[in-house]
């Protein structure tokens, strides 16, 4: 007999369908090879593909793992945020799902005044190297570079209306290799920062609204701006808001997620 998996997608940090970014959702019952998993999120063709089970460890709710079409990553916001309301919209009685994760530690979703926070460990960037590739690539000077290990790096320019309406070379993203390329600046239109992001190593070209990347630009943007709280705009074509909150080594994401299909994927 087939076997037949639940299956949600999810749009992420999203007020509506079609924005945000998309996630595939699938709860599993059993545990299931890695290559399976990967042949998964390749079929589904999204940004990630989010997997979890029920966890036996006493500081966590369920286990968590996302995969891209190409790759397992270490990390992932959106798709995070998207388990969680999966799970929270379930049961009214629950506050709060906390996710085991391989290489993140325990990731927290909670209910936050009719939105949700995702509570991420926060990734403090440091002084880089810009790569002469990625200026070309994206075709903007930056006025700073900076990196996180793992191949994440912060691209920061002054003009917002540039970061918008950049035309990157994806050809050129995708020779660099596997890099998290985002690209911010001061914001406008009544955000505090604006962003794009890039993972073409990783087989998507644009992240619609990435939490790892806030991940990063929370710690950045809260010392800069001299505030913890701030709002963000990620400026892809679907476009995302992120509110923004840095609470010691701790990047809490604030948004709302919207599921557009539900149903059964069969192996």
């Amino acid at each position: 007999m087939p076997n037949k998996l639940p299956f949600a997608q999810i749009d992420a940090f999203a007020g509506r369908a079609f924005e945000g970014n998309p996630a595939a959702v699938m709860p599993l019952n059993a545990r299931l090879a890695d290559d399976v998993l990967q042949a998964i999120a390749e079929e589904n063709n999204l940004a990630e593909t989010a997997f979890f089970i029920p966890s036996d460890a006493p500081d966590a709710d369920y286990d968590l793992r996302w995969f891209t079409p190409a790759i397992e990553v270490d990390l992932c916001g959106h798709a995070t945020l998207a388990s969680g309301h999966y799970l929270l919209s379930r049961d009214v009685d629950l506050d709060r799902i906390r996710f085991r994760t391989r290489l993140a530690g325990v990731l927290e979703v909670r209910r936050a005044n009719g939105a949700y926070e995702l509570d991420l460990p926060a990734r403090r960037p440091i002084p880089a190297a810009a790569d002469p590739r990625v200026v070309k690539a994206i075709g903007l000077q930056p006025e700073a570079v900076l990196g996180f290990p793992g191949e994440n790096w912060l691209y920061v320019v002054s003009d917002a209306a540039a970061v918008r309406t950049m035309k990157p070379d994806f050809g050129l993203l995708r020779e660099v290799g596997n890099h998290l390329v985002v690209v911010t600046a001061p914001g406008d239109d009544g955000y505090d920062v604006v962003s794009r992001v890039f993972a073409a190593g990783a087989g998507i070209d644009e992240d619609p609204v990435t939490g790892a990347a806030h991940a990063m630009l929370a710690p950045y943007w809260a010392d800069r701006l001299g505030k913890p709280a701030f709002q963000a705009f990620q400026a892809s074509p679907r476009g995302g808001r992120v509110a923004c909150r840095l609470e010691g080594e701790r990047a809490v994401l604030g948004g709302t997620c919207v599921t557009v299909i539900e149903g059964s994927f069969t192996l």
